[in-house]
This record gives structure tokens, C-alpha cells and sequence, in this order.
């Protein structure tokens, strides 16, 4: 058999089991395929097989062939020598046929795909290239046919499709739908023969393959056998094909399902073989020939009926799920959600303290019991039959450090709530203190949260997502509005428009004036003490300016909306951003460009050091080179597209001017470590480790997208300055604000909930080959850049804004709050709902993208809080 196809997902279709989405990890490092398969059959019975091409094949299947060149899959950057080294073998590899199978693994259309999208003039010149690929294969094959007169097999798949943006890995027909094409002279086809083509399962082409070579069927397989390739074959023959798939297919449902003899399938199989014994009695017996072809078409029909109810129930029932596993590592999110809520009022009190007891359970009585249950537990599932889990084929210490790890939370937890229990009852003793009211615009930020994580349990409002932040930033901005009007204008003695005045109650208040600014409603930042003139009234130009900032920031955000169409609803529609990308608007693109690039110096460079604004300048002034470089934009002395270079030079170049204003700010951080009445080294140090963040975005981010990167700076100066400052939110609700805005320019960059809008191409930039480390840390960048850059602008403005560590401690312990709850809430859903119809779809992707957020986001607080904690208690 000769055999051309371009799988990724390899394990399903050589397995013909059903792929998981746990795929989607594996994918980048593949472990050796253990489970029984097409190539490890063909392998056994001495068949050799020849392989070029994606080495992810080498990975799986290790020592299984007998001559291979594989050639990594990740560097998307490249899509004309990944396929050139495939090529190169051809020649020589047709001319020794003295191998069985041949499998070559193109990479450069998928490649292709991901720089520029379907629609990519590289495309045409790709197709084409792959013809002349096909028509060599092909030609070769008839011609040794004309010697051995042996047919031969040619099978021209792929595993995925590709969807409007490049990628792939959701749900969508473009990216689901792709072409099967068997060819061999054994088919027996006649010229003109046309046939409409029938929708097949990615599973059946195993069990195809197996029959084809004469092989045993993988015993996992669910799929069934594609009738056209026998259907040529005498009637004996088809028969005995289909039977032989049947019996594997009702074997596995004899494994897999207690009740198997009530299922339709297996019922449907008992009638098909006794009707097959009564044909080969009749057979034997030399009936006539019409009554042999009538009782074989009713018995193929019977067995074709029979697959197609096996291989759907065999599909619903294999989707086993480790329940055990699913449940632990429930229990320890909600040990841990249950710690964050429990210390909400210690951690947001003014000492801003977090005291998780967890030393003292771990010699109390109750540690001990529920360790013993735990473990006794423990191992009755571990020993039961038929339980197959994750935990349990850990080694008994790292499972008892588990157990360990769950004892210990349950038991601070119930210190935890004792403590808030017997504190509760010493407050009701107490005489009355006077209670704050909550303001609309906390109630706001409460139910807006809360509603949105009760959303995600709806698989269209995860879908469109994107929906839910647009309209809670835009009531977020409405709300601030009222707030500004109401300051300004009404001047209530509640409203924040003490927060407005120039001076601060002088330290000889008197009691009466204290009492009446307790009792009012006024959200301060946590530990800010200006000076007397710090803060001053806003008149002229400056007081409109505070009027219009809601409106202006509401402006930016309804242009973001225009520039990518996400989601799944209206992805497919033209937006802005397919405009700008179109070959005729390149100028357009150009342009737009280069004053967003200036744009971005302008609102970064007002609080860098000189030394940074001049890197700043060098580096953005590269960007434009590297985009020029590979053809994105035009310099304005360029006629034509041809690419200057691939680009890895004018990439490696900005990265030397990030990596210097890094190492510039983190100067300036260990200069105030040393000196320790210099703060303004510290502002300045993080605001340039911030800078250095943007300017890596501005690289990574593709130029239509680099207004994103504008309009986000643009209105983290327009709320700082007009907004934050003057009214002194506190700092959860400033937390709160920043998570909010990070999650929306989050899907304003073009991201969904889907994996097909992963920009993979975006951790190759000025990388000349794959490496795992760089390429990992730069997509992830540039996905949660908004989240990022919003996360490290919070740790920037609270330390500007204090020279307490209060209002930072109250910061990161809203923020993970806030992160946790979502995480929290899917990882109950997907569990809850792992039968769902939209689990791997929609559910399951959610879930990577929370967690993936959490780790990013919280990754970028501890860092910036690090270092503003060590100058800070130094």
C-alpha cells in the first residue's frame, strides 16, 4: 500500500478510537502510542514503512520504520523547507520500492494557514505545488502496476480543516469537513462513473487500512469499514469483510458495556450472522446465482446496519472519563476558593493581613481522621475492579501527599470559619459601629461579576463571550459617568466630590466632622495620604476633561468592536480588521501603522527614563522594519511586495531593546532596594519593566492590531488620570475596574473561547527554528496580552499612588478572588457536565483559557508585586 496523508491528531486515525481533548497538550510533546494501532499491526507482520515528514509520527511510533526524516511541526514560520525535505526523498524513495507503506506529512498549507489565513495568495502557489506532489506519487504507482500488475492504494486525507482566521481547533464545518480520496485500480471504477461523496468518520479509516492490508482491525477501533473500497470485490469477499468488522466492533462492546445484549447493535450482529451461516450454507450447496445475490444484498444491508448502530454506541460509551480524579481535584479548588472567601475581611481590613492557618490542623485530631478516611477510601477505589484513574497510578507517596494536601485544607478550613464564627458573635455583642453603605458602583462591580461567572454555565454565552464584557465595561463607563456628573454638579455630601477638594481635614477635626465623613459613602484608595495640595479642583479645561473622560473612554471601546468580529455567531462577517489585512490596502495598513506606533511612544515615554525613551524609540521604529521585512506594511520608498527578508534580524533587534529597558527598570528597582527614601527609582523602575511588556506586544501583535495596543494605553491614561485620581476609588474597586478591561481587550485583540484564534505564529517571531521554551512564553504573551498589560498597570498605579503595601496586598488579594471564581465554577461544570453535547467543543476550552489566564495574570502580579514588596520593606 502507498499512502500520502497529513494527520496531526495520528492516534485517532491509526487507532480508530476517539480523540480527547487532552490531544491538544499532548500535541506538543507526543508520548510513544502504547494502544493498538494500524502502524503497529503492519509492523507485526513484517510490513516495512518508509516515513517523511512531521516527526510528531517518529514520536508516536518509535522503532516502527524502517527508514525516516522527520521534521518538527511548530515552527509555523517556515512552510517551504519543511516541505522541501519531504520532496527531496521522493525521487529516491519511488525509484527502490522495497517498502510497503509510505507516508509523507506536508506541513506547509497548515503552516501557511496560521501566518496569513485561507485567504493568502501563498495558498494558490501551495495547492499547486502539492499537485505536482500527488501527480509524481501517482504516476510512480501505475507504472510498477504495469510490471507487477498489483494494485496499489493511494490515500489523500488530513486531519483538520482550517477556519476563517488560519486556525483550527474548534467545531466549525471549515475546520471539521475535510476530503478523504482513496485511489487504486482495484476499485474497478468506469470512466465517467461520477459519484456525489458521502460524509465518513475520521475513525473509520483504520479499520478500512486494516482490511485493506490484510490486517487485524485495532481492537479499540469504533469505527466501521468504508463499503465503497470492497464493494468492487465478489460477494463472498464483502461479506466476509463486514463480518470481520462486526465481530471486532461487538467484542469491544462486550468490554466496555455491562448490558451489552440489550444494545440494538449487538442484537442487529446476532441476526447478520445467522443469516450469514444460512448463505454460506446455500453457497456451498451451488444455489443459483440470483438467489445467492439476493440473500447476500439483504445480508450486506444487515451488516452495514449493524456497524453503523455499533460504531454509534461504541462512540457514546468510550468516552470514559476518570471520575475520581475529576472529584479530587474539585475538592481541592473549593478547599482553596472556600480559604480566599472565608479571609476576605482580614485581608481587606487596613493592617491588610492573610493569616491561612494551615501548621496547627495538621497536628489536630481531625487531620488525622480525615487523613485515615481519605486514604481508606483511597484504596477501596483503587483496588475495585475496573478502576482505571490518574491518581491511582501514582506512587503511594506522591497519592498520600494528595490526601495529605486535602486533609489540611478541609481542616484550615474549618479553623478558618471557627474564627469568623466566634468573631461574628464578639461584633454582636459590641455596641453598634457605624456601617458604610455600598455604593451603585460597588453593587455594580458585584452583580456584574457574579452574573458573569453564573453565565458561563450557558454554552452560548461562552461562545460569545465577548458580548457580556462589552456590555459591562460600557455600564461600567455609564456608572462612572453618573458618578463624575453627580460630584461635579450635585455636590451630595456622601458623593465622591470630598475626594475632589484641595485640602485634607486638618489633624484637629472635630469629632462631629469626623463622625459625618464615616458615616459617608466615600471609596478612598487604601493608605493614600497626599499633601494639602495634591489634589485640587478641577476648573477650565481640566474640569471637562473629567466630564468627558466616561465618554471617552466608551468612544474607544465601540471603535475596538469594529476592528475584529469574534465569537462564533459573527465571526464570519467582514470587520475592520479584514479590510485593513486585504492585499489592496496595504497603504491603508501602512499608515495606520506607523501613527499607532507613534501613538504608543507618545503614551509610554511620558515616565521612562531618558536612556529608555531612547530604546523605546530604536525599538518601535523596528517593529515597523521587522512588519516591512516580511511583507505585512510598506516603507514609503518600497513599490512592490517583495519580502525583504524572513524578518529574523529586525525581530532580534527590537528584542534587544526590550530586554534593555528590562534590565533598566529592574536597575532602577534594585536602586531604590538599596536606597531607601528613593521611591521615584521604584515608580520609575516598574513603569519601564511595564513598558518593556508593551513594547514585546507591539511586536508580537499583528499591524491591524496595533490600534488595540493604542486605544488600551489610551484609556488606562484617561481613567488614571481622570477617574482613579481624582476620586479615590478604593482599591478593590480599582482592581476590579482593571480586570474587567483586561478581559475585554482580551477578545478586542480578535481571541474567542475557541483554539482556532490562537496566533501560534506570534511565539516564532525572530526565532529561525523551533524552541519549545521562547515559542511556549511568546504565544502565550501574545494571547493575554490585554489581561497582562491591565494586570501590571494595576501593580503600577497602586504603587504610585501609596507608599503603603495595604492597598497592593488589597489588590492581589482581589484579583486572585476574582480570577478564582470562574476557574473555580468550570471546573465544577465540566465535571458536572462531562456528557454534554458542546464538553470538548465549548466547556473544555473555556476551561484551558481561565486556567491559562490565572497562570499568566498571576504570574505578572507576583512578579510586580515582588518587587515593589522588597523596595517597599526595605
Amino acid at each position: 500500500m502507498r499512502w500520502t496523508n497529513a494527520p496531526r491528531t495520528v492516534d485517532a486515525l491509526m487507532t480508530g478510537s476517539l480523540p480527547g481533548f487532552i490531544d491538544v497538550v499532548r500535541n506538543l510533546n507526543s508520548p510513544t502510542l502504547l494502544e493498538d494501532s494500524v502502524i503497529s499491526r503492519a509492523r507485526a507482520a513484517g510490513k516495512r514503512i518508509v516515513f517523511y515528514g512531521d516527526e510528531t509520527w517518529v514520536k508516536l511510533f518509535p522503532k516502527h520504520f524502517v527508514e525516516y526524516d522527520g521534521t518538527t511541526s511548530f515552527f509555523v514560520s517556515d512552510y517551504t523547507e519543511v516541505d522541501d525535505n519531504v520532496t527531496r526523498h521522493l525521487d529516491k524513495v519511488l525509484k527502490r520500492r522495497d517498502w510497503d507503506m509510505l507516508i509523507l506529512h506536508y506541513l506547509g498549507l497548515d503552516h501557511i494557514g496560521h501566518i496569513s489565513g485561507p485567504s493568502s495568495p501563498l495558498i494558490g502557489h501551495k495547492l499547486s505545488e502539492m499537485d505536482g506532489v500527488l501527480m509524481k506519487v501517482h504516476t510512480s504507482l501505475l507504472s510498477e502496476e504495469r510490471e507487477t500488475l498489483v494494485p496499489n492504494l493511494l490515500v489523500l486525507c488530513a486531519d483538520h480543516g482550517m477556519a476563517e482566521t488560519g486556525g483550527h481547533g474548534a467545531s466549525s464545518p471549515e475546520e471539521v469537513n475535510t476530503p478523504l480520496v482513496l485511489i487504486s485500480s482495484a476499485f474497478g471504477r468506469k470512466h465517467g462513473d461520477i459519484r456525489h461523496p458521502k460524509r465518513v468518520q475520521q475513525t473509520d479509516l483504520a479499520a478500512t487500512l486494516s482490511i485493506g492490508l490484510g490486517l487485524p482491525i485495532p481492537e479499540n477501533s469504533v469505527g466501521s469499514l468504508l463499503f465503497p473500497v470492497v464493494e468492487g470485490k465478489p460477494m463472498r469477499e464483502q461479506l466476509r469483510f463486514l463480518h470481520l468488522n462486526t465481530v471486532q466492533l461487538s467484542k469491544l462492546l462486550q468490554e466496555n458495556v455491562p448490558s451489552y445484549k440489550k444494545d440494538p447493535g449487538f442484537e442487529q450482529f446476532k441476526v447478520s450472522e445467522r443469516l450469514h451461516g444460512n448463505w454460506i450454507r446455500l453457497y456451498l450447496e451451488e444455489s443459483s446465482s440470483e438467489v445467492l445475490f439476493n440473500l447476500g444484498s439483504k445480508l450486506r444491508r444487515q451488516y452495514l446496519d449493524a456497524l453503523r448502530t455499533l460504531s454509534l454506541s461504541l462512540s457514546r460509551q468510550m468516552a470514559q472519563y476518570d471520575v475520581y480524579s475529576m472529584v479530587v481535584g474539585t475538592v481541592v479548588v473549593l478547599e482553596v476558593l472556600t480559604l480566599l472567601l472565608l479571609s476576605v475581611p482580614q485581608a481587606l481590613s487596613s493592617k491588610a493581613e492573610l493569616d491561612v492557618p494551615l501548621l496547627s490542623p495538621v497536628f489536630s485530631l481531625l487531620f488525622y481522621l480525615v487523613l485515615l478516611v481519605l486514604s481508606a477510601l483511597h484504596v477501596i477505589v483503587c483496588t475495585s475492579a475496573g478502576s482505571r484513574c490518574y491518581l491511582c497510578s501514582l506512587s503511594w507517596p506522591a497519592a498520600g501527599g494528595v490526601m495529605v494536601l486535602i486533609s489540611t485544607l478541609l481542616c484550615a478550613v474549618t479553623s478558618a470559619l471557627a474564627k469568623t464564627l466566634a468573631r461574628g458573635k464578639l461584633l454582636s455583642q459590641t455596641p453598634a459601629h457605624p456601617i458604610s453603605r455600598w455604593s451603585e458602583l460597588d453593587l455594580l462591580i458585584l452583580l456584574g461579576t457574579v452574573g458573569h461567572v453564573l453565565s458561563l454555565g450557558a454554552s452560548s454565552f461562552v461562545e460569545e463571550e465577548h458580548q457580556t464584557w462589552y456590555f459591562l465595561i460600557n455600564t461600567l463607563c455609564l456608572a462612572l459617568c453618573h458618578e463624575v456628573y453627580r460630584s461635579c454638579f450635585l455636590g451630595d455630601d456622601c458623593g465622591p466630590q470630598h475626594c475632589l477638594h484641595a485640602e485634607e481635614e486638618p489633624e484637629g477635626a472635630t469629632p462631629a466632622l469626623q463622625a459625618k465623613r464615616a458615616d459617608c459613602n466615600v471609596l478612598e484608595l487604601d493608605a493614600v495620604s497626599k499633601g494639602p495640595s495634591s489634589v485640587e479642583v478641577p476648573r477650565g479645561c481640566e474640569r471637562w476633561m473629567v466630564l468627558a473622560s466616561p465618554w471617552l473612554v466608551l468612544t474607544c471601546c465601540r471603535l475596538l468592536r469594529s476592528l475584529n468580529q469574534t465569537g462564533v455567531q459573527w465571526a464570519h462577517r467582514p470587520d475592520l480588521g479584514h479590510w485593513l489585512t486585504s492585499s489592496d490596502h496595504k497603504a491603508e495598513l501602512s499608515v495606520l501603522a506607523a501613527l499607532s506606533l507613534i501613538m504608543i511612544f507618545v503614551l509610554v515615554q511620558r515616565r521612562c527614563s531618558p536612556a529608555s525613551k531612547v530604546a523605546m524609540a530604536f525599538g518601535l521604529l523596528g517593529v515597523y522594519c521587522y512588519r516591512a521585512a516580511i511583507g505585512n506594511v510598506l516603507f514609503p520608498w518600497q513599490q512592490d511586495n517583495k519580502d525583504i527578508s524572513k524578518g529574523i534580524t529586525e525581530a532580534r533587534f527590537v528584542y534587544v531593546f526590550v530586554l534593555g529597558i528590562l534590565f533598566t527598570g529592574t536597575k532602577d528597582l534594585l536602586k531604590s532596594q538599596v536606597i531607601t527614601t528613593d521611591s521615584a527609582a521604584r515608580t520609575l523602575g516598574l513603569w519601564e519593566v511595564y513598558s518593556g511588556l508593551v513594547l514585546l506586544a507591539a511586536l508580537l501583535f499583528r499591524p491591524h492590531n496595533l490600534p488595540v495596543l493604542v486605544l488600551s494605553l489610551l484609556v488606562q491614561a484617561i481613567l488614571t488620570t481622570f477617574i482613579w485620581r481624582p476620586l479615590r476609588h478604593d482599591a478593590a474597586e480599582i482592581t476590579v475596574m482593571h480586570y474587567w478591561f483586561g478581559q475585554a481587550f482580551f477578545y478586542f485583540q480578535g481571541n474567542s473561547n475557541s483554539i482556532t484564534t490562537v496566533d501560534i505564529s506570534a511565539g516564532f517571531v525572530g526565532l529561525d527554528t523551533y524552541m519549545e521554551i521562547p515559542a511556549v512564553f511568546l504565544t502565550a504573551f501574545a494571547t493575554y496580552a490585554g489581561p497582562v498589560l491591565w494586570a501590571s498597570h494595576l501593580v503600577n498605579f497602586l504603587s504610585s499612588e501609596t507608599n503603603s503595601s495595604s492597598a497592593l496586598s488589597h489588590a492581589c488579594f482581589c484579583y486572585a478572588l476574582v480570577c478564582s471564581f470562574p476557574v473555580s465554577a468550570y471546573i465544577i461544570l465540566v465535571t458536572s457536565l462531562r456528557y454534554h453535547l458542546f464538553i470538548w467543543s465549548v466547556f473544555s476550552p473555556k476551561l484551558l483559557y481561565e486556567g491559562m489566564h490565572l497562570l499568566v495574570t498571576a504570574a505578572v502580579c507576583v512578579f510586580f508585586t515582588a518587587m515593589d514588596r522588597t523596595n517597599t520593606k526595605s
